[in-house]
């Protein structure tokens, strides 16, 4: 079997950790930068030229697409899938979930957990009402496009609050004001996702005078195991958003697990280092899983 691991990276931890696994596994491996695939698309049917070669004969792909090049990104997903590739992760559920608003409110009509959040189009003197509406102050003031905890706010006070939002809405930055959960004390849960089981979980603990627990940002990870409520909470979000490999983000509340994030592209350092479970070996098993169950093409259509 043939496996493209997208990526613009081939240092990185979990390009390197995919790329060992798949020939661990004994099949061929080959890192794309989709970052420069160009794709051609004519009635004889889609291809892909890369380098200056037509890549042919790729039985899947893992995509690995950062954010800041989701649209391009998930172009080069979707033409490996339209060629007859079996990809972890689908295109449509990359755009989906990279989508913070369409997420959320995804999750939300699929009953699961969350903190509270609102979100308003620059509506002048709307702020003490959008603030109300997520509980009061303390809140999460969060950038749409932000990533790794980047553009993420926590106001502490009312006044706070409003000149935050204010100073937003007055750039013309989307953004959405979150309830600020106290009782998780700056951690959070990150369930590992793949083809609707959980292989790994751990929790992030932020730094000292941190509020965000990015490991990016300082945060610290340990193993976890999950209560049945967590548990159910992750595969919910990853079903609800259609991802077979994802990173669920939860926090412990009073009420239950919430939902932060679901993330189509999650790291495998942290939750294998973590843990010292295969992650990178379950998303093989799940691609050699996709590729024998796939529809048999009776044509080059």
């Amino acid at each position: 079997m043939k496996i493209a691991i997208l990526s613009r990276n081939p240092n990185l931890y979990s390009t390197k950790r995919l790329l060992e696994a798949i020939q661990k596994a004994g099949h061929e491996a080959i890192i794309v930068n989709h970052g420069v695939c160009d794709l051609i698309i004519e009635q004889e049917g889609p291809s892909i030229i890369y380098k200056g070669e037509k890549i042919t004969d790729v039985d899947a792909i893992i995509p690995r697409i950062g954010a800041s090049v989701t649209f391009y990104g998930t172009a080069v997903v979707r033409q490996f899938e339209l060629m007859g590739a079996f990809s972890a992760v689908n295109s449509q559920a990359i755009v989906r979930s990279r989508d913070k608003l369409r997420s959320l409110q995804i999750l939300s009509s699929a009953g699961l957990g969350m903190p509270k959040t609102a979100f308003t189009n620059f509506s002048k003197g709307g702020e003490k009402q959008i603030i109300d509406h997520v509980g009061g102050a303390p809140l999460i003031i969060k950038l749409l496009e932000g990533t790794q905890g980047l553009g993420v706010v926590l106001a502490e006070t009312r006044k706070a609050s409003q000149s935050v939002i204010e100073a937003f809405h007055g750039l013309k930055a989307r953004i959405i004001i979150q309830e600020f959960i106290k009782e998780a004390k700056g951690a959070d849960i990150r369930a590992f996702i793949v083809n609707g089981k959980v292989v790994g979980a751990m929790k992030r603990q932020g730094a000292e005078g941190e509020f965000r627990s990015n490991l990016h940002r300082g945060g610290k990870a340990s193993i976890i195991k999950l209560s049945r409520a967590e548990k159910a909470a992750a595969l919910g979000a990853a079903k609800a958003l259609g991802l077979d490999v994802a990173g669920v983000d939860m926090l412990q509340s009073a009420r239950g697990p919430l939902i932060l994030e679901v993330n189509s592209s999650p790291g495998l350092e942290g939750i294998e280092k973590a843990t010292g479970i295969d992650i990178a070996g379950a998303i093989i098993k799940f691609i050699e899983e996709g590729v024998n169950k796939r529809p048999m093409k009776i044509s080059s259509q």
